[in-house]
């Protein structure tokens, strides 16, 4: 089963309020996003953006420009659904962020709990030259991965667990640390699962990987 068939497999099983990473409100996420003081005209893009409720307290906050990138039809169809009339002022970029390119330069790229299913080195450097590429100098990043304690697996796929300082390695000198926080989510079926964020910003352009 192809990474596509099994994440739209995922979303045509389960509602978005069923699936194990689920949040309400995404807590952590939004304290990040609104600590950068960005302009409402900033463009964000949140990648494995799934059925994730976090564009609904964007728009709440008055965001006018965000874009949302995952692989997986079926998760973009709950929460068009879920936002009605409001899901016109989306961007819905249908796709996989090792193959990602878009002429729009971001202001923000938010990941929570991508990069930790990239297990192999070629799919991590894609990943990351993605991101450098969508981002303009003084940008921001927000990453969240399983913690060097958290879950060996997800949704039946393996993923790499990350502590505060391998994932800052992985980044490069092109990227400032700017936060680091630890949250422990409970998922819907009352399980503990820890994760750890990042805020990073970005200095200069990467060389080519």
């Amino acid at each position: 089963m192809s990474q596509k068939e099994h994440w739209n497999d995922i979303y045509d099983r389960k509602e978005y309020s069923e699936v194990t990473w689920f949040q309400p409100e995404p807590k952590q996420s939004l304290s990040l996003i609104r600590g950068l003081q960005l302009e409402k005209t900033s463009k964000i893009l949140d990648v494995g953006a799934g059925s994730s409720t976090l564009v609904d307290f964007l728009l709440k906050d008055g965001f006018q420009f965000i874009y949302l990138l995952d692989i997986s039809q079926n998760a973009f169809s709950q929460s068009k659904k879920r936002l009605g009339e409001m899901s016109k002022k989306v961007n819905w970029l249908e796709g996989d962020v090792r193959n990602f390119q878009h002429s729009q330069k971001f202001d923000l790229w938010h990941d929570r709990a991508v990069f930790h299913f990239l297990t192999n080195t070629e799919d991590q450097n894609k990943y990351l030259k993605r991101l450098n590429d969508s981002l303009e100098i003084g940008a921001f990043f927000i990453i969240s991965t399983f913690a060097e304690d958290g879950p060996l697996k997800c949704s039946g796929l393996e993923i790499v667990r990350y502590a505060k300082d391998e994932l800052i390695h992985n980044m490069g000198v092109n990227f400032e640390l700017m936060d680091f926080k630890k949250e422990t989510h409970t998922s819907p079926g009352r399980m503990k699962q820890k994760f750890n964020y990042w805020v990073f910003k970005k200095l200069k352009q990467a060389n080519k990987l």
